[in-house]
């Protein structure tokens, strides 16, 4: 053989493997929401954004091999991809070039902004987070609302020494298993605060009301759902659903923030949010929030899972992932528009 005829073939080898890493993938994205806890399907989904990659690898290799259907069977993905994907990096409400970090928050003390809010969300992987680094993120970002997974009581106190009271003096945390936790803290009076506020399977979701300066009030809940790990895999969709009950319930205007081991490829996650509820990345069209693993410096942050949702009427600007010692997964901040 020729040296023309080996470089096809080779081509072709690595197209093909490509190509059904590809397949697979999209397969899994496209599977209806009653076969979304099969196992591992939910960790295949994960990397659905991934697989565009493999896809435009594939069909560089097709072309250089000369495999038609190869090429169009590519295409085909490229194209799902891009149908998927594309809404993250094209806003649905406008960006706001006056909704800057800086300035978003709008207010100090227990006030706030009439229409804008500066938030923010992390996992502080079971307390090993570096509080003093969390409180400096929420002076520098002038955060007014604040919601924290896996806390610890040590952790708690750690943020009480750094000085959280003095930028955000109000807050509710709640423990399951008396073991690990989470939290929310605010600028403002947090009013009908619960320790669950969705009577949740997988860990107490803690929340409370917020009243702006403008009469308007959010009720915030720090959220962490089920891992879907081997075995968890019907357990992680009804800590999903459990959040989307609250669909039906009038009365409040909800923000979730936290870390819903989902991404929005997730059919629960995307069930989760219905008619009702939106995930603030894909509506902000700022491009991915990639969240998770944060720790692994031989491995980029792969995954969106952690997550600001927002009720009818808000809308969200200014999303970003900011990395925070000992923890493996990056807080999350964003600007939230009420009105």
């Amino acid at each position: 053989m020729n040296k023309g005829t080996i470089g096809r073939i080779a081509c072709t080898a690595l197209a093909v493997i490509l190509a059904a890493a590809t397949v697979v993938g999209t397969a899994a994205r496209l599977l209806p929401l009653g076969m979304s806890t099969m196992p591992y399907v939910p960790n295949i989904v994960a990397a659905t954004p991934w697989f565009a990659l493999t896809a435009a690898l594939a069909l560089l290799f097709s072309v250089l091999g000369r495999r038609r259907l190869l090429i169009v069977l590519m295409v085909a993905c490229l194209g799902a991809q891009a149908y998927w994907q594309g809404p993250f990096f094209s806003s649905v409400v406008g960006a706001d070039s006056s909704s800057s970090s800086s300035g978003a928050a709008g207010t100090s003390g227990s006030s706030a902004s009439a229409t804008m809010l500066r938030v923010m969300t992390c996992n502080v992987y079971k307390g090993r987070a570096d509080a003093s680094e969390i409180v400096r993120l929420v002076r520098d970002e002038q955060v007014k609302v604040l919601a924290l997974q896996e806390t610890t009581k040590a952790f708690v106190e750690e943020l009480g020494k750094a000085g959280i009271a003095d930028y955000l003096p109000y807050s509710k945390t709640a423990s399951a298993d008396g073991k690990y936790g989470n939290g929310v803290w605010s600028a403002m009076p947090l009013a009908n605060p619960v320790k669950d506020e969705v009577n949740s399977s997988a860990s107490f979701m803690p929340a409370g009301t917020v009243s702006l300066s403008d009469g308007k009030t959010l009720r915030f809940v720090s959220v962490h759902t089920t891992s879907p790990v081997n075995g968890y895999w019907n357990l992680w969709r009804r800590s999903i659903d459990e959040i989307g009950a609250l669909d039906s319930r009038t009365g409040s205007t909800y923000v979730f923030m936290g870390d819903f081991n989902a991404t929005y490829d997730h059919a629960p996650f995307r069930a989760m949010l219905g008619d009702r509820f939106t995930d603030a990345a894909r509506q902000s069209g700022h491009g991915f929030t990639f969240s998770w693993p944060s720790d692994r410096p031989y491995l980029p942050m792969m995954f969106s899972i952690d997550h600001i949702v927002l009720d009818r009427g808000l809308a969200a600007s200014d999303l970003k992932n900011v990395q925070v010692d000992g923890t493996d997964h990056a807080a999350l901040l964003g600007t939230i528009r009420v009105g």
